[in-house]
């Protein structure tokens, strides 16, 4: 009965080096994205103390501040995780083949594991596991110091298209300054470009934001901006000149708007929250009433934009483009935390609620957003 138990400590204690170096390799190595369970509730216990800390704040700019860190702060947190669940888990198998009493396994996996090398033990089995644990040790080590630099290239390519996006769309970012100031330095007719660039950006993004989704969470350098509401800016601008604008169809602007909603369902299904996957209009109403869209039409019509006659049919093609990204991106603006007040995202987006187990579990994800 002693054999069994000691047997059963030390599968207890592999399986739970096993599911770490698993959450480790999914966060630092697998080129794809991987749901680790152990990083969610590690974000999501941090999101809960950044929200308490955030509801002393009185203004966005004093919340925007704190959350900031949320993201490097919960990031840097695993490491410190992953190396207490590695030393318990080494401890347990030391236990378990009789190195010594307990608290000497402790020491002895703690020794091992920052290869401090106060503490040695005799046996064959128990040598090789020192050594693995120390291997194991370093490795961490080395993945995190080449795992920060690829992280920061991916936000500085992201940030670079928002920063840019400013000169063309305006603070906060919109369809209005975007297609007149188009209209009058560039021509319409240049629009082609910039869907192509964007094209390639939501491309980037929704590779980089699925296999590293800390980057979801990392803020933008100034804090009226955000790159949820930049891509939702640029969205609605090419689902307008596709819909409403009487210049000859660019098949780049459908190509950008087909790669943003998929970028951002794909970042949504990561967090397991729930969205109309096939949505058409006018079966899922939108979020943009048709007196809004009017209103704006008859802005850009007034700056001189071609329109086209048929409003009936533009409201109805315009809602048709729109349905494909308008649920996914209220709900990335309210779980990144996104810049108040920006015209057809953040006016109107829910509030978000954490659930009993931050993103955990499906169940639970119905209730997020009211």
């Amino acid at each position: 009965m002693d054999t069994f138990f000691h047997i059963v400590v030390f599968l207890l204690g592999a399986g739970i080096v096993i599911a770490t170096l698993f959450s480790a390799v999914s966060t630092f190595v697998l080129p794809r994205s991987a749901r680790s369970q152990l990083n969610r509730l590690v974000f999501g216990l941090m999101r809960r103390l950044f929200e308490f800390i955030m509801s002393l704040g009185k203004s966005y700019e004093q919340r925007d501040a704190l959350m900031a860190y949320y993201a490097p702060i919960a990031l840097m947190s695993l490491v410190p995780v992953w190396y207490v669940l590695i030393a318990l888990g080494y401890s347990f198998m030391y236990w378990s083949l009789r190195a010594g009493e307990y608290f000497f396994d402790l020491r002895l996996s703690g020794s091992s594991l920052f290869t401090l090398g106060f503490t040695a033990s005799e046996g064959y089995l128990v040598t090789l596991l020192v050594f693995s644990e120390a291997m194991l040790g370093l490795i961490m080590v080395g993945l995190l110091i080449a795992y920060l630099p690829t992280m920061y290239s991916a936000f500085s390519r992201r940030e670079q298209a928002v920063n840019m996006l400013e000169v063309r769309a305006g603070d906060p970012p919109n369809p209005y300054d975007m297609l007149t100031r188009f209209h009058r330095i560039h021509g319409l007719d240049k629009l082609a470009e910039l869907w192509k660039i964007w094209e390639v950006w939501f491309a980037d993004v929704e590779e980089s934001h699925t296999t590293l989704p800390a980057l979801v969470f990392f803020r933008s350098p100034r804090a009226e901006n955000s790159w949820v509401t930049s891509a939702g800016a640029v969205l609605d601008s090419a689902a307008i000149t596709l819909s409403s604008i009487d210049i000859p169809q660019e098949m780049s602007a459908a190509l950008c708007i087909r790669a943003g909603f998929i970028s951002f369902h794909r970042i949504t299904d990561y967090f397991d929250i729930p969205h109309p996957h096939n949505p058409s209009f006018p079966e899922t109403p939108i979020s943009i009433s048709r007196g809004e869209y009017d209103e704006l039409i008859l802005k850009l019509e007034a700056a001189g934009l071609p329109i086209k006659p048929d409003r009936e049919k533009a409201w109805t093609d315009f809602a048709g483009w729109r349905v494909n990204y308008d649920r996914t991106l209220l709900i990335l603006c309210s779980l990144v935390m996104a810049p108040p007040n920006v015209p057809w995202s953040t006016d109107r987006a829910p509030k978000f609620k954490l659930p009993p187990l931050f993103l955990l579990k499906k169940k639970h994800t119905d209730a997020h957003y009211h």
